[in-house]
């Protein structure tokens, strides 16, 4: 596994269009795993191809879950705690329904560092796609995993968070992070 580099707005590959892949194999999985490795190391939780510049229908999530261990009077012990993957691969995914219900959930990107806007999206969806073995997959998600995919198949179509909010807070990001970087 190899830490790959992560684009930033405002490269425009980020506004390329994805391509879907043709089969799962060793070499995607290679692909995948560094695509896990360079979000852990970021760190996010979440990560499209588009991101580290392959513009193929590729993404990972991993929304890991803290475990805090408790002590015999029911104490948390914090040293202790630690955090679980729980790594989800998706090749080709498709949203096949959402629902009419929506949520808002203040989502930041790598890809755009630092910044955070509130996005409205369906709080449910249901969703194919091919996992990390090449196996098909269909199911229903909800909460953070249904909208952390949605903004991540965002990035497959060129779309960023930002893209999502209105002109005038999505102008101030983007000034934000152009004086942040020659800040630097």
């Amino acid at each position: 596994m190899a830490l790959r580099e992560i684009l930033v707005v405002p490269h425009p590959v980020l506004k390329q269009v994805s391509q879907p892949v043709e089969q799962v194999d060793d070499e995607l999985r290679a692909l995948m795993d560094d695509m896990l490795e360079t979000m852990y190391d970021a760190p996010g939780i979440g990560l499209a191809a588009i991101q580290v510049g392959v513009p193929e229908r590729i993404l990972v999530i991993d929304l890991q879950r803290r475990i805090t261990p408790v002590d015999d009077e029911g104490n948390e012990v914090e040293d202790e705690a630690r955090d679980i993957r729980e790594p989800q691969y998706f090749v080709n995914p498709e949203i096949v329904w959402e629902s009419e219900e929506y949520g808002v959930y203040n989502e930041g990107c790598l890809s755009v560092p630092e910044m955070y806007g509130d996005v409205e999206r369906p709080a449910r969806v249901r969703v194919k796609w091919l996992g990390y073995d090449g196996a098909a997959h269909e199911e229903e998600l909800d909460g953070l995993l249904a909208t952390c995919l949605q903004h991540e198949m965002d990035h497959l179509d060129g779309i960023l968070f930002v893209d999502h909010l209105s002109k005038l807070k999505r102008d101030m990001i983007m000034k934000k992070l152009t004086k942040a970087r020659k800040g630097k």
